[in-house]
């Protein structure tokens, strides 16, 4: 694949816009901007205790019809609002807008109540946005981000499934440290029991957003389908969808696009349910391919009140998944 990352399906474009000042400022914002909206998408909830806006939109109608906007928590609603706002600028949302937006909860090194996501961010994200190699790793909505208890945030891989690209891209805030495993070694194990003392909740409390895209022509139900095999991904690599975890997945397709133009009937190509299954294999593999991207580009981090997350030791992790 041409970048390894959601890009490689034609048209999809990712921006980020990193916000971080010292001493205690660790955060930012993502965008995944499709081609030709509206288009077919589906979602998957594996466990409820975070927010992705306008999902019951996206299941009822089966449509995406907005950019995909990535945050932290308590910035959910200046990052709809400013979609709204560019939605409108841009002639497309003047009557209606229900943006979608997906949290993980980077209050450990950031200062998440200070609210210093602004209009002007998104803005900034939507401006970067490009179809290009995307960044990993400690950027945008990934700055403030911990998982399996080292430095995580956004990742990004992308997988073959016959003619058809499979791309993800993912905000990883999961997961324990001694449940991490990569190609079924348990690397979180075997480099040891140090972990992230979260003041707020248990280890391995936190979330994960997966972004599912393909240029497979599939309908809503099938885009649900696929989007429901990335949880297999995240359980790949060690994550349960913990009780105290909210797992959101969204899938869309770029093969039908243009989809709420016109009114009367529509005619769209589907892919055959006999033939979803390799879409359903890229998935998982690129899901688990985009949690170890975040891994890896991840630097350590120090945040507000002193606080230190690590990266994944990459020499020693690489050492482990050879010996194996």
């Amino acid at each position: 694949m041409a970048h390894d990352a959601i890009t490689d399906v034609t048209g999809v474009r990712v921006g980020h816009c990193t916000v971080r000042r010292d001493p205690d400022v660790r955060t930012g914002v993502t965008v995944v901007v499709p081609p030709g909206l509206p288009l077919f998408a589906g979602a998957h909830r594996l466990n409820g205790n975070g927010e992705l806006t306008g999902l019951e939109w996206v299941r009822e109608s089966g449509l995406l019809t907005t950019p995909i906007g990535l945050t932290n928590t308590h910035s959910v609603g200046v990052v709809r609002d400013a979609l709204v706002e560019a939605a409108i600028a841009d002639g497309l949302g003047a009557a209606w807008s229900l943006p979608v937006v997906g949290e993980t909860w980077d209050g450990f090194l950031n200062d998440i109540g200070g609210m210093h996501v602004t209009r002007e961010h998104v803005f900034a994200a939507l401006a970067d946005a490009g179809d290009g190699p995307v960044e990993q790793g400690c950027v945008g909505s990934g700055t403030g981000m911990i998982c399996h208890g080292f430095k995580g945030g956004i990742g990004s891989a992308s997988r073959r499934a016959g003619a058809y690209t499979v791309g993800v891209l993912v905000q990883a805030n999961h997961g324990r440290r001694d449940r991490l495993v990569v190609d079924g070694v348990p690397v979180g194990r075997e480099l040891g029991p140090d972990v992230v003392p979260l003041p707020d909740g248990p280890e391995g409390a936190g979330s994960i957003i997966v972004i599912v895209a393909t240029d497979a022509p599939l309908l809503p139900h099938q885009c649900a389908r696929v989007a429901q095999r990335a949880a297999l991904g995240i359980a790949r690599t060690g994550g349960a969808g913990e009780n105290s975890s909210g797992d959101f997945m969204v899938c869309f397709s770029t093969a039908n696009g243009g989809l709420g133009a016109g009114e009367g009937t529509i005619t769209a190509e589907f892919l055959a349910n006999a033939g979803i299954d390799e879409l359903f294999y890229a998935a998982i593999e690129a899901t688990e391919g985009a949690i170890v991207n975040a891994l890896l580009a991840a630097e350590t981090t120090t945040g507000q009140e002193g606080r230190v997350v690590h990266a994944l030791p990459r020499d020693r992790f690489e050492e482990l998944v050879r010996a194996r």
